[in-house]
């Protein structure tokens, strides 16, 4: 089942009157609220979900943006109407990152058909409404487990045994730069692979777009990534690494997602970290 779909094929869909839960993430780390923008205009039957408060647990040792308690996940996805039974297509406002991360958490929970909105708000050309939507609640259960994930210890584990993809800039991986967290640097053994090329040029209205699967299959391979290959992923706080995960989905490779990612990583000074270039 593909991790994505076209803002054509999701007119298809509305139009066809069996329209999926839509559900609105945008978000900018450590930019303004989303839900003024949501209210101004958001596709038809859109409800805003937000990342800071339903689709993250409060900061703290776990990193900046912790998996959500279960309970809380599963009131905020019956609020905005999601069920078991009934697809899901998630988008932001184009770069996909907060949308991957709903798509994660809920295939993550068990839902069986989720999809992100490919360039988000910005490839679509159609009706918009505005104000809120209040649906008909959902039934939708949160079963965590459905995905693996990796603590630290996974992560560096991972990171000898496979390949550890790190998703953060590039500049931030080699610690030349840390803007947000104690230090800067990676952890020992991950590779540079920075969500930003995972998308081409810009679609319609400047949508980046993800690349095709063989063109994704290509880049990862470069990596030292096959589809036989143990991968995991982390990025900041468990956002931009859940785009690379869909990313991967979308080139027929399975990868884990450490959540706490450099935010949990980095706040303990007894872990090692590496900086500079990848070797060789």
């Amino acid at each position: 089942m593909t991790a994505i779909t076209s803002a054509s094929a999701l007119a298809d869909e509305l139009a066809a009157g069996q329209p999926p839960v839509l559900l609105d993430v945008r978000w900018q780390l450590g930019g303004p609220d989303g839900r003024p923008d949501y209210e101004a205009g958001h596709l038809p039957g859109a409800v805003y979900v937000d990342l800071d408060s339903e689709l993250a647990a409060p900061p703290g040792a776990s990193g900046r943006h912790p998996l959500p308690d279960p309970e809380v996940f599963q009131a905020a996805m019956r609020r905005a109407g999601v069920s078991a039974a009934r697809p899901v297509v998630v988008y932001d406002g184009g770069t996909g990152w907060a949308a991957a991360r709903a798509w994660w958490l809920l295939r993550w929970a068990g839902h069986g058909d989720v999809r992100v909105l490919d360039g988000g708000l910005a490839a679509w050309d159609g009706r918009l409404e505005a104000g809120e939507v209040t649906p008909e609640p959902g039934d939708f259960t949160a079963r965590p487990g459905s995905l693996r994930v990796l603590d630290a210890g996974g992560a560096a584990a991972l990171a000898r045994r496979g390949v550890l993809l790190d998703a953060r800039a590039a500049e931030r991986y080699r610690g030349e730069t840390e803007p947000i967290d104690p230090v800067g640097g990676h952890i020992p053994g991950a590779v540079s692979a920075p969500t930003a090329e995972n998308v081409r040029g810009a679609g319609p209205e400047g949508a980046p777009l993800l690349r095709s699967p063989d063109e994704l299959r290509d880049r990862f391979r470069e990596l030292g990534v096959t589809e036989t290959t143990e991968v995991g992923v982390y990025c900041g706080s468990g956002v931009s690494a859940a785009h690379e995960v869909l990313a991967l989905a979308q080139a027929g490779i399975d990868a884990v997602l450490y959540p706490g990612s450099w935010s949990e990583w980095s706040a303990d000074p007894g872990r090692p970290v590496a900086t500079g270039p990848e070797p060789g």
